[in-house]
C-alpha cells in the first residue's frame, strides 16, 4: 500500500508532505519494496503513527481484570477503531488469586487482524499506599513482593513491561533496585516525599503513574514526588488529560515540568464507549456521567474516554499538536522499551498507521 501526498509525522516532531509505503504489515523505505501498490490519498490530512495507550483498564463493558480473553478482544477492537494500535491492558489492585487469573490467561495471547497490538500488560496494582489507593480495594494491597511479581510476569510469558510501586512502603527500595532492569517501574498511588521519591528513582524507577492524581501535591516547600521526577531526565510521567482529572492550566504545566516526557493514557474503564450508568471497577461500584466516573465517596475512579480523544483535548488546551502527538505515540513507545517496534513511522517498524483531518478528526485507521 503506497499512502500518498499525506503530512507524514516524523520522529523530530515535524510534519513533512511524502508518500509512506508499506510492505506485509511493515513500513518500508521506497516504492520499489512495495508488491501491492494501492494508493490511498491523504492530501490535506496528516499521517500520524498508530496511538499507544500503555494505561487502560477496559471500554465498552469489559475489564481487562474481569480474566476474559473474550473479553479483552472486545476492548482491543474498539482501541483499534479509535486510533490506539497497541496497548498495554492494565490490572487493578484485586484478589492475588484473581491476579494469577488474568496474568496466567496471557500466556498464550497472539494478535489478531483488526485488534489493537497488545505491546505488554501493566501492572497498576497491588503495590500501593492505602492512603492514596485511589478506586483500588484497600483490603487487597500488598508490600512490594519480588516473588510475587516474578510468578506473575513468569506466567504470562513476560508480558508485564511496566509495574505501579508507592515507593514508601516497606521493601519498595529493595523491589526497584531487584526488578529495574526487567520491568520498567512506575512511582504512584503514593504520599512519598522528595526525599524518598529522589532515592526511588536513584534506584532505578523511571516512570511516574497517572501524574498529579493519588500522589502529595506540589508544594513550595514540599515538592513531592512531583518535584523529584521533574528533575530526572530519565523519569517519563503518566496523564490523563480528559479534561476532568486534570485541569487545562496543569496540562500545560505538566508538559513544561516533564518537557519531551510527558505520556498522555487514557486510564478508562469499562464504561468506555457505553452510555452513562453504574459500572464495576475492580469490583467497586462506579457511577458514569459524561466523562465523570466517580466512586460512591465521590474519588475519580478511571476515565470514560479514550486516548485519542485525550490527546485531542491536550491540543485544546494549548498543547502544540507536534508534542500532543508525541506523547500519545513516541514517549509511550519509549516508556515500556518497544519504541523498535511501533510509536514513528520509521521504516522497519509496525505499519500502524492512522490518518487524522487538521483537527485531527479521525480518519481512518490502517
Amino acid at each position: 500500500m503506497i499512502i500518498k501526498n499525506g503530512a507524514v509525522y516524523q520522529e523530530d516532531k515535524t510534519f513533512v508532505k511524502k508518500d509512506l509505503y508499506l510492505e506485509k504489515g511493515r513500513i518500508v523505505e521506497n516504492r520499489d519494496q512495495v508488491s501491492d501498490t494501492t494508493e490511498v490519498d491523504a492530501e490535506g490530512l496528516y499521517v500520524l503513527p498508530g496511538l499507544v495507550d500503555v494505561h487502560s483498564h477496559g471500554a465498552v463493558g469489559c475489564d481487562f481484570s474481569d480474566g476474559s480473553i473474550e473479553g479483552l478482544k472486545k476492548i482491543l477492537a474498539y482501541e483499534y477503531a479509535h486510533g490506539v494500535t497497541s496497548y498495554c491492558p492494565t490490572s487493578m489492585t484485586i484478589d492475588k488469586e484473581d491476579l494469577r487469573k488474568i496474568f496466567r490467561e496471557m500466556g498464550e495471547w497472539q494478535d489478531e487482524p483488526g485488534l489493537s497490538h497488545v505491546a505488554g500488560i501493566n501492572m497498576e496494582g497491588p503495590f500501593l499506599d492505602s492512603s492514596r489507593k485511589g478506586a483500588h480495594r484497600a483490603e487487597c494491597i500488598m508490600w512490594p513482593d519480588v516473588a510475587f511479581f516474578r510468578e506473575c510476569n513468569d506466567s504470562c510469558n513476560h508480558l508485564i513491561r511496566l509495574v505501579t510501586l508507592a515507593p514508601n512502603t516497606d521493601g519498595a527500595m529493595d523491589f526497584i533496585r531487584e526488578l529495574h532492569d526487567e520491568v520498567a517501574i512506575s512511582l504512584g498511588h503514593s504520599a512519598a516525599d522528595y526525599d524518598t521519591a529522589r532515592a526511588a528513582l536513584d534506584a532505578g524507577a523511571c516512570h511516574v503513574t497517572h501524574l498529579f492524581n493519588a500522589m502529595q501535591p506540589m508544594g513550595h516547600r514540599a515538592p513531592g514526588l512531583i518535584g523529584a521526577a521533574s528533575e530526572d531526565e530519565n523519569c517519563r510521567a503518566e496523564l490523563i488529560s480528559d479534561g476532568i482529572h486534570v485541569h487545562g492550566s496543569m496540562v500545560r504545566a505538566a508538559f513544561k515540568l516533564f518537557p519531551g516526557r510527558i505520556v498522555l493514557i487514557s486510564d478508562s474503564m469499562r464504561a468506555t464507549g457505553l452510555e452513562d450508568g453504574t459500572y464495576d471497577l475492580g469490583g467497586q461500584q462506579v457511577t458514569v456521567n459524561g466523562k465523570l466516573a466517580t466512586l460512591a465517596d465521590g474519588t475519580i475512579a478511571g476515565s470514560a474516554t479514550n486516548l485519542y480523544d485525550c490527546m485531542r483535548t491536550a491540543v485544546s488546551f494549548g498543547i502544540p499538536v507536534e508534542e500532543a502527538v508525541a506523547a500519545a505515540t513516541m514517549n509511550p513507545a519509549r516508556s515500556i522499551g518497544v519504541f523498535g517496534e511501533v510509536g514513528s513511522l520509521a521504516a522497519g517498524k509496525r505499519a500502524d498507521v492512522v490518518l487524522a483531518d487538521k483537527d485531527l478528526g479521525l480518519v481512518r485507521v490502517i
